[in-house]
């Protein structure tokens, strides 16, 4: 069973630390959550029943533990916020253009609905295929090709 387990992380874990990278978007934490995941991972080995591939199923666990994350952090609101710094090599017009370019996706993106928020979360920042995107929410590749196209062009 330790030898099975060990095979499980060394093939998923890359693709479990992507999914929570593109849901983070911080890589400490995103390390921090794949390790929290395949311990929880380990201790519900008896509750996996094979229905969904068991890279579907780390990464339900991954966005359960992200979750719970983010339920800490707001609970901690006195944690300060972090800004992002632009360039040193733009000039102060083109980095507050730059920043308000961003802000201006930022909000886009936070509008979606879930799954939507989460397909572009993955395909810009986690640089996920469509593939995987698909498998991740138990839907199609074309499914994940089409949505995420369909939403570019309608609000992003």
């Amino acid at each position: 069973m330790a030898k099975d387990l060990e095979e499980i992380y060394k093939s998923y874990a890359k693709s479990v630390y992507r999914y929570l990278l593109s849901l983070t978007h911080d890589k400490d934490l995103a390390e921090e959550l794949t390790g929290e995941t395949f311990y929880r991972a380990v201790y519900s080995i008896h509750t996996y029943n094979g229905s969904c591939k068991i890279s579907v199923w780390l990464c339900q666990i991954a966005k359960h533990v992200w979750y719970q994350e983010l339920g800490k952090r707001k609970r901690h609101l006195n944690q300060e916020l972090r800004e992002d710094i632009p360039s040193p090599n733009m000039s102060p017009e083109e980095a507050s253009l730059f920043q308000i370019d961003k802000m201006d996706l930022y909000r886009a993106i936070h509008q979606l609905s879930e799954p939507m928020r989460e397909i572009v979360h993955m395909r810009i920042t986690g640089e996920f295929s469509f593939a995987e995107i698909g498998e991740i929410l138990g839907k199609s590749e074309n499914w994940a090709r089409v949505t995420f196209y369909r939403l570019r062009r309608a609000r992003l």
